[in-house]
């Protein structure tokens, strides 16, 4: 199996976005889906998907995986090639222009092969309207030449898979959603999910590490396996410059302190949003956009990367006015609750 690899730009420890790095010469991503931890759900139906296809010799249908950041999506647009022994290629939807740069794409597929398309939500309009056809007919209709001189050209296409993968499936248009036949989503794992990860990944890199260490790890790896392999790369280093190279509970503590993760997973960001909204917004409400204005960051980073821990921890809530901060916000913060602002204050 080949794969074309597309890299996006460098992005912080805690960020979920693919890093270089994650890929690297001593590859943590699992081959097989005997290899994948944790998604039972999604592995017991896709085993059965991908077998069936295999028993009918034909190209497995189109799959779109959708779910929060980091949590394995393009590792399971890999492991679903290697199981149907075929190519991948890997590209994104704000990569895709024009018409022409997706026939390209299509054209140089092979029978069988993924073509894998990350951010899929974010696919032009134009672009998208082209692949209705490619992925329903297997077919896509070129127009060469402009104004009377202009001509139709329809293209015939191997029978492939897309599968797409986005954060946001409810920006998906209707009939670009209806085309695909298997939809799966992707929950964030659990700590013990997590801690098996990061064993796999020692054991991978030949990493001396004790059951507390990863523990450590785990529970601040806000539910994100590349988060919780990113965090093991970076406490690797400092066992291996300051403790011998093993990696016990006070090593991750020191280690992950270091880089202003604290023991519930938020780093500089998280606590600076959270401070924001209790000392100038008097803890909420306050708008998204407000609230990237005064952390300065992008509101999509906040909505996509940031927020959905801090919902799901219970230090942040979301209301038809904007985001408040929870109590439970103000005790990690060491600020006394003195209660949010009425929302008749602020009509």
């Amino acid at each position: 199996m080949s794969i074309d690899y597309f890299d996006p730009r460098e992005e912080p420890v805690l960020s979920a976005s693919f890093l270089k790095e994650d890929e690297g010469e001593h590859s943590l991503r699992p081959r097989l889906l005997s290899e994948y931890i944790g998604q039972t759900k999604v592995k017991e139906n896709l085993s059965v998907f991908i077998e069936a296809a295999r028993m009918r010799g034909e190209a497995l249908d189109h799959v779109l995986l959708h779910g929060p950041p980091g949590l394995g999506k393009t590792t399971l647009a890999g492991i679903i090639a290697n199981e149907m022994q075929v190519n991948l290629r890997i590209t994104s939807g704000p990569t895709i222009e024009r018409a022409g740069d997706l026939a390209a794409l299509l054209t140089n597929l092979q029978e069988g092969d993924i073509l894998f398309l990350d951010e899929i939500h974010r696919l032009n309009r134009s672009v998208e309207e082209i692949l209705y056809s490619a992925m329903e007919d297997y077919a896509i209709d070129i127009i060469i030449g402009k104004g009377p001189a202009a001509n139709s050209i329809r293209l015939d296409l191997p029978h492939f898979t897309l599968i797409g993968a986005t954060t946001r499936a409810g920006q998906l248009s209707a009939p670009l959603r209806d085309r695909f036949g298997i939809t799966l989503r992707l929950e964030l794992y659990t700590v013990e999910e997590l801690a098996e990860i990061i064993t796999r990944s020692a054991g991978i890199l030949e990493t001396p590490i004790e059951p507390e260490g990863v523990w450590e790890i785990a529970s601040r790896s806000r539910g994100t396996p590349r988060i919780a392999n990113r965090m093991f790369r970076r406490v690797r280093d400092f066992a291996q410059v300051r403790a011998d190279g093993l990696i016990t509970k006070d090593v991750a503590d020191r280690a992950l302190t270091a880089l202003q993760v604290d023991h519930k997973g938020l780093d500089e960001l998280d606590r600076r949003m959270l401070r924001s909204i209790i000392e100038q917004y008097n803890g909420g409400p306050v708008g998204l956009e407000t609230l990237a204005a005064t952390v300065n960051e992008e509101a999509v980073t906040l909505e996509d990367v940031y927020e959905p821990y801090l919902l799901q921890q219970g230090f942040l809530t979301r209301t038809p006015r904007g985001r408040c901060a929870a109590p439970k916000a103000y005790e990690h913060l060491g600020i006394p609750f003195m209660g949010q602002m009425s929302l008749e204050s602020i009509e």
